[in-house]
């Protein structure tokens, strides 16, 4: 049998491949690729996608690198020595329509030293959430790690969802969560088949969001507010994404780092949304942890 790592690389390939050929279906246009090599070793394919018809920005980036560690990064991270390789594949789709929810997911394999480790996860963020589409979302991961319950735990996998996608500054969460996990050791057999059980989940916990709301109207003031809502998503990714943070510390490519942005965002100053509004109802319910996965999806709360 291969190698760990060259089967997490393929597996990782693979699931690119998969996941923009769906977005290419439902958007109807086509990614842009670009391969590109790491100055220290290794590269990857960076496929993005620019002002389609259903996403403004969506990409799907994948990655094999390897290298040194500057000395002070090194110590942050597990394992021995400075030498280390990396890869997995990270995505972030920004829809066109403020009523389709922005997604991120990231599954990735990591070694440094005598150390080896997945992580990765998936979250929903959207800006007019409904009711049904926060439940599948949390039904398709509670799903797919009780099938993988000797190695994962939904519930803590959840819970530090909702820590991590949290914003200290303004003591707020990006979205209303998923799944996340980091430093995953352990059986790593069995964690390889939960990672790729998660990546093959990820279409289904999303697309049916998509399909049901990419129609839906809606007018400029609502656009604005999601413009408004993406400046959260810009500021987490800036300040406190491990992946960003990784990448740029690692000598990452920058336009591959930085896919995760959307193509448009603003900060409005001093925002106070209409009280009763469904705006404030974002703020004021829906970024609330709660146990999603087990709400009534057919109540209107």
């Amino acid at each position: 049998m291969p190698p760990l790592r060259d089967r997490a690389i393929a597996y990782f390939r693979d699931l690119q491949d998969r996941i923009v050929a769906r977005v290419e279906e439902i958007d109807g246009q086509r990614f842009r690729e670009d391969a590109w090599e790491r100055e220290g070793g290794g590269g990857g394919r960076s496929r993005v996608l620019i002002e389609g018809g259903v996403f403004e920005k969506a990409g799907v980036n994948f990655s094999d690198v390897h290298g040194e560690m500057s000395e002070d990064f090194a110590k942050q991270v597990p394992g021995e020595g400075r030498a280390f390789t990396a890869c997995g594949i990270s995505l972030v789709l920004h829809p066109r329509n403020p009523m389709v929810p922005t997604v991120h997911a990231n599954f990735r394999f990591l070694t440094k030293g005598d150390k080896q480790w997945f992580g990765g996860g998936a979250d929903l963020t959207p800006f007019y959430p409904y009711r049904e589409d926060v439940v599948h979302f949390h039904r398709v991961w509670q799903g797919v790690c009780s099938a993988h319950a000797d190695v994962v735990d939904y519930s803590k996998l959840k819970r530090d969802c909702d820590h991590y996608f949290h914003l200290p500054h303004r003591d707020e969460a990006r979205g209303v969560g998923g799944v996340f996990f980091d430093y995953l050791e352990g059986e790593l057999e069995r964690t390889f088949e939960f990672v790729r059980a998660a990546g093959d989940a990820f279409l289904d916990a999303y697309l049916p969001i998509v399909r049901r709301r990419l129609g839906d109207p809606y007018d400029e003031a609502q656009k604005e507010f999601q413009e408004y809502r993406r400046g959260r998503y810009v500021e987490f990714n800036l300040v406190y994404d491990r992946g960003t943070l990784f990448g740029l510390k690692t000598g990452g490519r920058i336009e591959s780092i930085l896919m995760s942005l959307p193509a448009k965002a603003r900060w409005w100053y001093d925002y106070k949304a209409p009280p009763g509004s469904r705006e404030a109802e974002l703020t004021d319910y829906w970024l609330k942890p709660r146990d999603w996965a087990n709400e009534d999806a057919s109540t209107t709360e």
